[in-house]
């Protein structure tokens, strides 16, 4: 059951207001053909990629976009081909998600990909279990995922492989925890302001 600011449970509202209901969307593999360049992108990987169907778990088409789930032991490989054969030149970060329901795949680690030549834009998507969230680094990749990456551990606990410095970037070294994570506390840290504290979140009033 979700549970929001100010006690609110039970629906995707995390505001308190109770008036956000989300329902969770669970894909199966998107049905040719996808549409747009995406086969295009799908069959050029096949191509150039001889472990297609054993590295990506399935294809998704959503809203106009295309995520290739891939397994976290393949990620390094597929990434170099997508980059090298395919033109996909540019990776625009990682960001971490957390789906506490989602049993032995509630860490998941997403990646904006764009080719510059083509003019075209994918994701990449690895899914890997709370109890074992290991994922290889792309740094030697993309070297600018260097501090995506270190963000994404800080903030989900998701452990880079082969980083070169994983360390936090935005909370203290000894801070405990990792802050977006579903299962966080969402108050419990009073802010001090030239003299005055503001309560944190589950100690300020309730909005019903």
């Amino acid at each position: 059951m979700t549970s929001g600011m100010f006690g609110a449970q039970g629906t995707g509202d995390t505001s308190g207001y109770g008036g956000l209901v989300r329902q969770a969307s669970n894909f199966g593999s998107s049905e040719r053909p996808y549409g747009s360049y995406f086969d295009e992108v799908a069959d050029d990987l096949e191509r150039a990629y001889p472990d297609f169907s054993d590295a990506i778990e399935r294809v998704v088409v959503d809203r106009g976009e295309i995520t290739l789930h891939v397994k976290r032991e393949k990620l390094v490989e597929v990434a170099m081909i997508l980059r090298d054969k395919l033109k996909f030149e540019m990776c625009m970060g990682v960001s971490g998600v957390h789906y506490p329901d989602q049993t032995g795949r509630e860490m998941h680690a997403v990646y904006p990909l764009l080719s510059m030549s083509k003019n075209q834009r994918i994701r990449l998507e690895v899914s890997v279990p709370d109890a074992d969230a290991h994922i290889p680094s792309v740094v030697e990749v993309w070297a600018g995922n260097n501090w995506h990456e270190r963000e994404t551990y800080d903030m989900f606990g998701i452990i880079f492989d082969g980083h070169p410095g994983l360390t936090r970037i935005l909370m203290p070294d000894d801070w405990e925890g990792h802050p977006q994570r579903k299962d966080y506390s969402l108050g419990g840290i009073a802010v001090e302001y030239k003299g005055a504290t503001t309560p944190p979140p589950s100690e300020r009033r309730s909005y019903k």
